[in-house]
């Protein structure tokens, strides 16, 4: 059958997502059958997986299914065939499947040793993000982790987000030090020149109140910087 027309039921039963799915496992199926999966039914004029194959990008930076994780819901429904219950579907099935294959970064009580290292995990979990965050990472007097706090909406120069609110919950938590992590959803992870007077102004205000700033990590799905190695914290 031609992809284009007609229904799942047209196909060879071999050929059926699904049934594809079943007998092979799901590591067997093509991006467009993974999808139609998802989409679970087409239109009147074509199936599931020939909506699938229309809606998949053949050119541009985000080929295959790579393009789910920045399209939007509202990009996503106006795919004739694709409503907002659908698109948000696809959506949530990109965040299950991040959540599902990494672990986090570090958890409570583990010491960070190289926050170089911590980097490379915290790219699994923020390199895709569609917003800028700051993420605070609450350390001991031995470098191990007490708590991760999320400042969401907004980057480290964010006014929003200012060196007061970071140390409130350091000096609760009687954090000795504290390592700043937030993402670039450029794709770059270079500092930029609010980056770094934003890491000056929290490193004296941790300075002024006992808590050291320990670094500063910059993630993007480019890579990570760490201001430390660079000589900046």
């Amino acid at each position: 059958m031609d992809a284009t027309h007609g229904t799942m039921r047209d196909l060879p039963e071999a050929d059926r997502p699904y049934e594809k799915l079943r007998a092979l496992g799901a590591g067997a199926l093509t991006d467009a059958e993974l999808l139609s999966v998802l989409i679970r039914t087409g239109t009147r004029s074509e199936s599931s997986l020939a909506l699938a194959q229309r809606i998949l990008p053949r050119e541009g930076p985000r080929l295959g299914l790579a393009f789910l994780a920045d399209a939007s819901v509202e990009e996503l429904s106006a795919h004739a065939g694709i409503g907002r219950v659908k698109a948000a579907v696809l959506k949530a099935a990109v965040e299950v499947g991040r959540r599902a294959t990494r672990g986090p970064a570090a958890r409570p009580g583990e010491r960070i040793t190289d926050p170089e290292s911590l980097a490379e995990g915290l790219l699994d979990e923020m390199r895709f993000l569609a917003r800028e965050e700051l993420w605070v990472l609450l350390l001991d007097a031995k470098g191990a982790l007490i708590r991760l706090l999320r400042f969401a909406g907004g980057g480290v120069a964010a006014t929003v987000v200012t060196p007061r609110d970071l140390f409130r919950e350091a000096v609760r938590c009687g954090a000795s030090g504290v390592i700043l992590a937030h993402n670039h959803p450029s794709g770059d992870p270079e500092p930029s020149e609010d980056d770094l007077r934003t890491t000056a102004r929290v490193r004296e205000a941790g300075e002024a109140i006992g808590v050291r700033l320990v670094d500063h990590l910059v993630v993007a799905a480019g890579g990570s910087v760490s201001l430390r190695r660079r000589g900046l914290v």
